[in-house]
């Protein structure tokens, strides 16, 4: 039986800025933007659907591995089925809790302000399973980027925008990209680290349809484009270039990408990733919030 340090790593702790940043740049897209402006419950609720999606993608991505035997010769984090510290069972019922969650604090979501939210949150949820799971899961064939860019980024930024305005403002929208970036970014690098074992396995991530050379460039490209979308966003808001401070953090695992770091050597870029995500995040938000009020 799994002790509940393996379900907390099973979890896998270093994706969960995939689920904080999107909110925190939707609720302060809300509070610029005017409108209805920021909801703190709102935003609590969109935090557990996004919180709840990250995690329940997780378990259902260490389920549907763990079973077709992906995961039997892993680099990564703790895999519980692979490992076979957990029943399959056992983790199955964890990722469908995690969606439920997410699925109540959405309808509470859609019926307070739009039922359009139950259409992207179908949407999403769909997405999660047939990531690995299912019979043709789409992340077998390297569609994942498309995925998290799409769900962790346009549909967690501006549905946590729209729940709390009723409306998407052209600052939530380049946040949005921004977001889905990099969470695609984090993916990347997640799958690059993977790139031998899941060619083995018959696991067609992109980074192994691309080749590791395009692989790492897809990696730098992706890091990068928050950066050039702040550019765009401080146009708007000028006080949003404070953001590019988060760069600093990408300095060193970009460093490692370009130089050829592999395996195990990729895991602290692939935490640093979420770390420049989250703090490009709350840098931006602060910018965003602080112009609102007019102290910048």
């Amino acid at each position: 039986m799994a002790t509940l340090r393996q379900w907390a790593q099973g979890a896998r702790p270093r994706t969960f800025p995939n689920a904080l940043a999107p909110v925190l740049l939707g609720s302060a897209a809300a509070a610029a933007d005017g409108g209805g402006g920021f909801l703190w419950w709102k935003a609590l609720a969109a935090l557990i659907v996004a919180l709840g999606f990250v995690i329940g993608v997780n378990y259902a991505n260490d389920y549907s591995d763990g079973i077709r035997g992906t995961d039997d010769e892993r680099i990564g984090p703790m895999r519980l089925v692979g490992s076979k510290a957990a029943a399959p069972g056992a983790v199955l019922r964890a990722a469908v809790a995690s969606f439920a969650a997410a699925v109540v604090a959405g309808l509470v979501l859609a019926a307070t302000s739009s039922w359009w939210l139950v259409v992207l949150g179908a949407g999403c949820l769909a997405l999660a399973w047939f990531y690995t799971g299912g019979t043709n899961p789409y992340g077998y064939k390297g569609y994942g980027e498309v995925a998290v860019f799409l769900c962790f980024g346009l549909a967690a930024v501006l549905g946590s925008e729209l729940s709390q305005t009723g409306r998407i403002s052209a600052s939530g929208a380049l946040c949005a990209v921004g977001a889905g970036s990099f969470s695609a970014a984090v993916l990347a690098v997640n799958n690059l680290r993977d790139i031998d074992g899941d060619r083995a396995s018959g696991k067609r991530t992109l980074a192994v349809r691309l080749g590791e050379p395009r692989a790492r460039l897809l990696y730098l490209a992706l890091a990068a484009a928050p950066f050039l979308i702040t550019l765009g966003l401080a146009v708007i808001h000028p006080w949003t270039l404070l953001s590019l401070l988060a760069a600093l953090i990408l300095v060193k695992p970009a460093s490692e990408v370009r130089h050829g770091a592999r395996g195990q050597a990729l895991i602290g870029a692939l935490g640093a990733t979420g770390a420049a995500m989250l703090a490009w995040a709350a840098l931006t938000a602060a910018a965003l919030c602080l112009f609102e009020r007019g102290l910048l």
